[in-house]
């Protein structure tokens, strides 16, 4: 978990500055529709006025900038490059369109800008109450893990007349993340259509947060047909040399589930979108939520407490209430979690050993007692997990599954074989298989149709990684493990010595070859997911 006070004051405000080449790009389209008044949310130090003043724009601008110092910084420019028509007010965007939704006077035809990319926890409470007003007052479901930019834009649009256009540099996971779903869903129902412009590369230099540039254009009536979405990859800055109308009106959209849902859809090509269909269709593909159950794993709430290693174990001779668990990457190198595996990482000095006080009986013990007079030495019994709990360290929930699932992983998310019932953190998900065996149930997981649909419904941040909450779990498509002849020792070696790429071509042959697939479609859905990680990972598709 991050903590506000371990944070810069750049993120804490949201000021990453725009480069002037991508400022242009996007005033160049709004340009194209004569736009007679313009809207900038969050100017920051004037980017994007100076761009439309290079322009000799002549029309009305107001601007919006919170920090006085910024404001000042927005006006000198503007002024610097003549753009005098413009008013920028020192205040907070949100606030104020909050009226300005209710007066049909403050419309504009164009929004341009970067609005500041600041996590919900992070803001005073009185733009949280703001920012969650925008959701209810357009009818939009509100989450409070949602981020500052999304506000932003659902107001900006809002306040758009009927045509007008949103021109943005916007956080890449606009893409893919939950809480923009009811951004997503906004902008599918009243945009005619929709242009992302997604880089390979980082725009904002210093930082891992990826960005995109967001075209949108407002339906003229609500009764439009509204032509969807559209993901237009570049390599480097030569697109902003093209007409932003071309790359605007020239994208492919597709509608329909994309809008609906997360636009990881519309990364893919056509020819994979449509074998997704007919594998479902089919009945080749299943949701894991009608062969499996997931739950999240323990939550400790002080894991140097309660995971520890063996050394701790012997030292405050905790052995009766060690049990053997795992947590990490590093813990499970294959898919398989035996007592070999768990001895080996023993071995390494790796804390795996779950301790588990089940009720105030443990205090009756002298070496329970010390251990448990450690943690709240150290305040630990103060932490929210904990305190809220009738007896502070007594962990709830604590059980073991036949089969856990890592939270997070670098090329795709494997399913782990649990043979001694070890138990798993919250790092981790506990898996039951409804349908078939656990061993089925694993080896069948790890596939290229698997494998790319992780890729479509999970999430990643700064530095690739792709991780899923159980609500993304349920929605993965897997073949039915009831017609899955499983080889997981064999898969296990695999995993350990070769590389995923192969891992993955040998699985999909074994697994969805046998079940009829044609190597055509399997070296699609290869073609598909290999396209998907490597633009999480930020290398070419060329090069890997």
């Amino acid at each position: 978990m991050n903590f506000k006070e371990f944070e810069t004051p750049e993120k804490l405000r949201g000021g990453y500055y725009t480069p002037h080449d991508l400022a242009t790009f996007l005033v160049r389209w709004i340009e194209n529709a004569s736009p007679s008044r313009v809207l900038e949310p969050s100017c920051g130090d004037g980017v994007f006025l100076d761009a439309l003043g290079q322009r000799s724009f002549s029309k009305p601008v107001l601007g919006f900038e919170l920090d006085e110092v910024e404001a000042k910084k927005s006006k000198d420019r503007a002024a610097s490059v003549g753009l005098s028509n413009v008013d920028i007010q020192a205040t907070d965007f949100l606030g104020w369109a909050l009226k300005a939704m209710d007066s049909k006077s403050e419309r504009f035809d164009a929004v341009i800008g970067n609005p500041p990319f600041i996590r919900y926890q992070y803001l005073p409470p009185l733009f949280q109450g703001r920012a969650q007003a925008i959701f209810e007052k357009l009818g939009c479901k509100f989450t409070k893990h949602t981020n500052a930019w999304v506000s932003f834009i659902l107001a900006s649009f809002e306040l758009l007349r009927p045509g007008g256009r949103l021109a943005m540099v916007v956080p890449a996971e606009i893409i893919h993340v939950m809480h923009a779903q009811s951004l997503r869903s906004y902008l599918g129902e009243n945009a005619r259509r929709l242009v992302v412009v997604d880089p390979e590369e980082l725009w904002f230099e210093g930082t891992l947060q990826g960005a995109v540039l967001l075209m949108a254009e407002k339906k003229r009536r609500k009764s439009d047909y509204a032509e969807g979405l559209g993901i237009y990859p570049v390599r480097g800055r030569d697109f902003l040399k093209l007409d932003p109308e071309e790359v605007f009106n020239g994208t492919a959209p597709i509608n329909g589930k994309t809008v609906e849902g997360k636009w990881t859809r519309a990364l893919l090509t056509p020819s994979t979108r449509d074998l997704l269909d007919e594998l479902i269709e089919a009945k080749v593909a299943h949701r894991f939520d009608d062969i499996a159950q997931v739950d999240v794993g323990i939550v400790t709430g002080a894991n140097k407490f309660f995971l520890v290693h063996d050394e701790t174990v012997a030292r405050f001779k905790l052995e009766k209430w060690a049990h053997p668990m795992f947590g990490r990457s590093e813990h499970c190198p294959g898919v398989v979690y035996d007592e070999d595996q768990h001895q080996a990482n023993a071995l390494k000095g790796k804390p795996t050993n779950f301790i588990w006080f089940q009720d105030t009986g443990v205090e009756k013990t002298a070496a329970g007692r010390r251990y448990i007079q450690q943690g709240e030495a150290e305040d630990l019994h103060t932490r929210y997990k904990c305190r809220i709990r009738k007896v502070w360290y007594s962990v709830p929930s604590v059980y073991s599954t036949e089969v856990g699932m890592l939270k997070r992983s670098h090329d795709t998310p494997r399913l782990i074989l649990n043979k001694i019932g070890a138990y798993t953190t919250d790092t981790s998900y506990r898996i039951r298989a409804k349908e078939g065996t656990a061993d089925q149930l694993v080896y069948g997981f790890l596939n290229g149709l698997t494998a790319l649909s992780a890729e479509l419904e999970g999430r990643h941040y700064g530095g690739g990684v792709l991780e899923l909450v159980p609500s993304e779990i349920e929605k993965l498509l897997l073949p039915p493990p009831s017609r899955i002849k499983p080889r997981v020792a064999e898969l296990d070696k695999a995993v350990r010595t070769m590389s995923m790429d192969d891992v993955l071509a040998l699985q999909t042959k074994r697994v969805l070859g046998d079940m009829g697939l044609s190597k055509k479609d399997q070296g699609e859905l290869l073609s598909g997911w290999n396209r998907l990680r490597n633009r999480r990972h930020r290398v070419s598709s060329e090069a890997a």
